[in-house]
């Protein structure tokens, strides 16, 4: 009898029969994969947990395929990353999981819930159910108190309105009935711990992104200088344990000197894409390992100033792994002399890129550019906010308000916050006060960071509240929100480019 295999690990699309060497690797990539995915998931089943996960172990995903390379050589699965050092069962791994591009996804969250019943370490009301009074006490009550958590992958993070802040909460509507101003109910997707190299703010809001007057890292004509990403990181992983594991200690500093570094040490990005084949094919520069190799420094093509070291301007084109595809032809890996004809899915792919680089986008109503700038109307890219080259986050803090939480965008299992202005009386509607609950600036409401865009398609839904279920709303929402008059076909290329990240 065929075993019931996981949804994650079904099998690739067929492949015709092999009439070339290419097509015969294509073909034995996709069954070697599947055999790894296949084993890993009866891992996930219940069995021991490996002591360590080889480099490059491709990880199944809708698009393809996606792996994880770490500096350190292997995944090393024994250290305090994976280890609880809370009071509820949770590890950093309960929502960071290597299978899922280091975070969580709905996916993989009904799988855990339907194999436990909804008592896997995940499911704790502290910050998994749409508030800590939510009943628990049968599977059915515990699907209707984690059902964001099992339907966009959000946690709760609870946060005060700060003390002297510009605003006061003037109504609060909580289909849950928790939130108040002593603690407002957020619902955020988790951050990636992967591909940390490339952060300039770490979480959503930027709250764990500290100032540092002695540190190098200033943003030029501000005065504002941070402290290293890794000193950030280590006060991270101890208020993420004391809150999220509910630790009754503070982590000793080497627990979080080691968590640090297993994390900093992770690179993660799709390897394979189920249309476009190898990421690394024909000279393209996808996976990886290429990205380990990928330069970056604070301020590095900052789109405001330059380039903080090279002082050359910022340059738009600023995603180049597959430049390689964008002509007509290209060569054969190991033959210099052979070309190879590129496939037209890896041509939608280069001409996504090229969108993502050139393609006009009138930037208007952005909090924190159109405001900051004093500029109504700013002409610009993809890449003018994700402009750190071949990671897609931007290379100095910038959180923006997009409007992606504004009250027009709001779900109905979201809450609905009216913040009022003490100075002037003014009114603004959100489900998310974003980087204000750390600031207490009225003008900071609904700013978020922006995160890195490797290993994109491992970790649907989008956004920091999940509200776009899959990359094609995704573009949709900014097609939509910035007149961007992508056609059919453009959309397409696009969401292709994103696929492969």
């Amino acid at each position: 009898m065929q075993p019931d295999l996981p949804r994650p690990c079904t099998a690739p699309r067929p492949v015709p029969q092999p009439r070339s060497l290419a097509l015969q690797l294509r073909q034995a990539a996709l069954a070697a994969a599947l055999l790894v995915c296949l084993a890993a998931s009866a891992v996930a089943q219940g069995q021991a947990q490996a002591p360590a996960l080889p480099n490059l172990l491709p990880m199944p995903n809708d698009s393809g395929f996606a792996a994880t390379y770490s500096l350190a050589g292997v995944i090393d699965q024994t250290g305090p990353f994976f280890q609880s050092l809370g009071s509820n069962g949770r590890s950093c791994a309960s929502c960071h999981q290597a299978a899922e591009g280091w975070t969580i996804t709905p996916r993989g969250l009904k799988q855990r819930f339907e194999r436990s019943g909804g008592t896997d370490p995940v499911f704790r009301p502290v910050d998994g159910a749409t508030s800590p009074h939510a009943d628990v006490s049968t599977v059915h009550a515990r699907r209707r108190a984690y059902s964001l958590l099992l339907n966009k992958g959000l946690i709760r993070i609870g946060m005060a309105i700060p003390a002297g802040a510009e605003f006061e909460l003037a109504a609060v509507d909580d289909p849950y009935g928790y939130a108040s101003a002593a603690e407002l109910s957020l619902f955020r997707r988790p951050l990636p711990t992967t591909n940390l190299g490339f952060l300039s703010a770490v979480m959503w809001d930027g709250r764990e992104t500290f100032k540092d007057a002695a540190s190098s890292n200033c943003v030029v004509g501000t005065g504002n200088c941070f402290a290293a990403i890794a000193f950030d990181l280590a006060d991270q992983s101890n208020v993420a344990t004391s809150t999220h594991a509910q630790a009754l200690a503070p982590l000793s500093a080497a627990q979080r000197a080691a968590i640090v570094s297993f994390e900093s040490a992770l690179y993660t990005a799709q390897v394979y894409d189920r249309e476009a084949g190898p990421l690394t094919a024909q000279g393209a520069r996808g996976g990886p390992v290429a990205l380990a190799g990928q330069p970056f420094h604070f301020g590095i093509n900052d789109t405001l100033a330059g380039d903080y070291l090279t002082h050359l301007p910022f340059d738009p084109q600023a995603m180049t792994l597959y430049d390689a595809w964008a002509g007509p032809s290209a060569t054969v890996a190991g033959s210099a002399a052979r070309p190879g004809r590129l496939s037209p899915d890896q041509r939608a792919v280069a001409r996504g890129q090229v969108l993502f680089n050139t393609k006009p986008i009138k930037i208007t109503g952005v909090g924190g550019l159109n405001d900051d700038l004093g500029l109504p109307t700013i002409v610009g890219s993809c890449t003018t906010c994700h402009n750190a080259p071949n990671a897609g986050d931007h290379s100095v803090p910038l959180p923006l308000a997009i409007g992606v939480a504004d009250a027009t965008r709001r779900t109905p299992d979201l809450p609905l916050y009216t913040l009022r202005n003490l100075a002037t009386g003014a009114t603004v509607q959100v489900s998310d006060p974003g980087r204000a609950l750390v600031t207490g600036k009225w003008k900071d409401i609904g700013r978020f960071k922006g995160p890195v865009l490797r290993a994109l398609a491992t970790r649907a839904p989008y956004f920091h509240n999940g509200m776009a279920a899959d990359l094609g709303a995704a573009v949709d929402f900014y097609n939509t929100r910035f007149e961007i008059g992508l056609t059919a076909a453009e959309r397409a290329d696009l969401i292709a480019f994103l696929r492969t990240l």
